[in-house]
């Protein structure tokens, strides 16, 4: 097997920067074929390599790439979640990565979080609490690690 399969085979074909499924049987050629790239310039990071669509792969060389929070979610202030990888990754603890209207608002985007961050890094156990307060609901991620 190539580089790409055992990438593409671990990440479960789906592209690390917009989380959209990726062809097996795309031409590499295609914006929407499959790629390896290296998601972080940090040495330090646990996963090296990672699957990306060629598209997503070029655009993420011109700018810093970002992780869209979907639409469907009501959240205020959302964190930039690449960042807060980052930091996670190198630091554990816990960071307030949104602020929503309402406790089913915030319950939404903690799960959509935990679900995302298991592919958007591997290698670390996030969990997502809401705390109340001051008329909002802060979303929370954290890890193990303090």
């Amino acid at each position: 097997m190539s580089l790409l399969d055992d990438v593409a085979e671990r990440d479960g074909w789906r592209c690390w920067v917009c989380d959209e499924p990726v062809d097996p049987d795309m031409s590499v050629n295609d914006s929407r074929g499959p790629s390896v790239d290296s998601r972080t310039a940090d040495r330090k990071a646990k996963v090296a390599e990672r699957l990306a669509h060629r598209g997503c792969n070029t655009r993420k060389g011109a700018v810093a790439a970002v992780i869209p929070w979907p639409d469907r979610l009501h959240v205020a202030e959302p964190a930039p979640l690449i960042t807060v990888a980052g930091r996670l990754e190198r630091k554990g603890g816990r960071e307030v990565v949104a602020r929503c209207p309402t406790g089913p608002d915030a319950r939404e985007a903690a799960d959509w979080l935990v679900d995302r961050f298991s592919r958007l890094a591997p290698g670390l156990p996030v969990t997502a609490t809401v705390e109340a307060g001051g008329g909002q609901f802060l979303v929370v991620l954290a890890t193990g690690r303090r």
